[in-house]
């Protein structure tokens, strides 16, 4: 029979949730020289320079070298990263806001009420399942987007390959009032209760199967209201259930960092971080940001997307850049981010491994038929017939 000693580090109570041991955490300053790549670190969070990064990550070995330092910062150090002018083309920021606009007035148009997980709806505007919207409607966009070698970087180092990314777009108008402080995907998502169900291991697993990512889609001054993040509060086991309460709000709140973001930088952090989205008191600053959840192959992802639909339209857009002149490596890039790169569950009467452990995913179907040159309509079969080879 196991001690109780024991049993407290199996299953976590709000009994676990001692605030003296939440402030010694996160009252310490982060050390520049755990980051060495980062330009600077500015209110405990390291800020990495894009250009520096890629031409650091300019081979496989120091891909990895980099990649470690950003899993590092992420785990252990602070649970946030600032990776300045990771978008360094503004056309491509501005034409992806111009289609997120489109999106907002559509949707606002039907009436539709747009809710919010931690703020009140109404106020701000939010596109839910933004990313396969976009794909379908203008690919050319997506692609161009997505192609991003930031966010592939960052991605791989915290998922690993076959990662699966989601979009929500956000606007916070003047005015628009801050959210509560929370953790997020996925037992940020529960009741007390029902977090309090898992035994501890999963609220140390949780973390780790998604990334948390923010694109500024506009200059994010501090009066716009840019996200409020606690640097180290990750580290918190119980913080799964220490978020919510008042001495830990209370604390959240007299304690929070809070950074000036430019349009193309992207934020990307642990979602076991408390944080926030803050009030916007500027007059006439719509504060756009692309939110981001990308998800481990391994996990399941907040959303459900038509990756089919999406891979159908932007395929034309991979042939087109390929004959263009693009590198293998952007157009591999815009692959993981619109097909499924992870080829389970199916069902393996009808879908067996070929050469391999495993059947082809959905994303090693599409890149061939890139690689291949296939005509739109063979992919469309493919995909369709891989489809139906997964059904029970």
């Amino acid at each position: 029979m196991s001690s109780p000693a024991a049993a407290a580090r199996t299953w976590l109570t709000e009994a676990d949730c001692d605030l003296g041991a939440f402030r010694s955490l996160v009252e310490r300053s982060t050390d520049p020289a755990d980051h060495p790549s980062a330009e600077r670190v500015e209110q405990n969070v390291p800020l990495y320079d894009s250009d520096r990064l890629r031409s650091l990550a300019g081979d496989p070995e120091s891909r990895r070298i980099v990649q470690g330092e950003l899993v590092r910062a992420l785990l252990d150090g602070p649970g946030i990263v600032v990776l300045k002018r990771a978008f360094a083309d503004g056309a491509v920021v501005d034409g992806m806001s111009q289609v997120f606009r489109a999106l907002i007035e559509e949707e606002r148009a039907t009436g539709a009420a747009r809710g919010d997980h931690f703020a009140k709806p109404g106020a701000n505007d939010r596109v839910w399942n933004a990313l396969d919207k976009v794909a379908v409607r203008a690919p050319e966009a997506f692609a161009d987007y997505y192609a991003n070698d930031m966010l592939a970087l960052v991605s791989e180092a915290w998922l690993g390959s076959g990662y699966q990314v989601t979009s929500q777009v956000n606007v916070v108008n003047p005015g628009g009032a801050a959210q509560s402080v929370h953790r997020d995907y996925h037992l940020g998502f529960l009741s007390q209760e029902r977090a309090a169900a898992y035994p501890a291991h999963v609220h140390r697993l949780s973390p780790v199967l998604t990334l948390q990512g923010a694109v500024a889609h506009c200059d994010m001054p501090v009066e716009s209201g840019p996200t409020l993040y606690l640097p180290h509060s990750q580290k918190f086991e119980p913080g799964y259930l220490a978020w919510r309460l008042p001495r830990f709000v209370e604390y959240f709140d007299g304690h929070h960092v809070q950074l000036p973001l430019e349009k193309g930088d992207a934020v990307f952090f642990n979602p076991a971080l408390f944080h926030a989205a803050g009030h916007n008191r500027s007059t006439g600053i719509k504060r756009m940001a692309n939110l981001l959840q990308i998800s481990s192959a391994f996990g399941r992802a907040m959303e459900t997307v038509d990756r089919e639909a999406m891979a159908d339209a932007v395929f034309p857009v991979l042939l087109r850049r390929k004959a263009e002149g693009v590198s293998e490596d952007w157009l591999r890039r815009v692959v993981a981010a619109t097909a499924e790169g992870y080829p389970f569950p199916t069902n393996l009467d009808l879908d067996p491994p070929v050469d391999g452990l495993a059947p082809p995913s959905q994303a090693d179907t599409l890149w061939q038929a890139a690689d291949e040159g296939w005509a739109p309509g063979r992919l469309h079969q493919e995909l369709q017939a891989a489809a139906k080879r997964r059904r029970s």
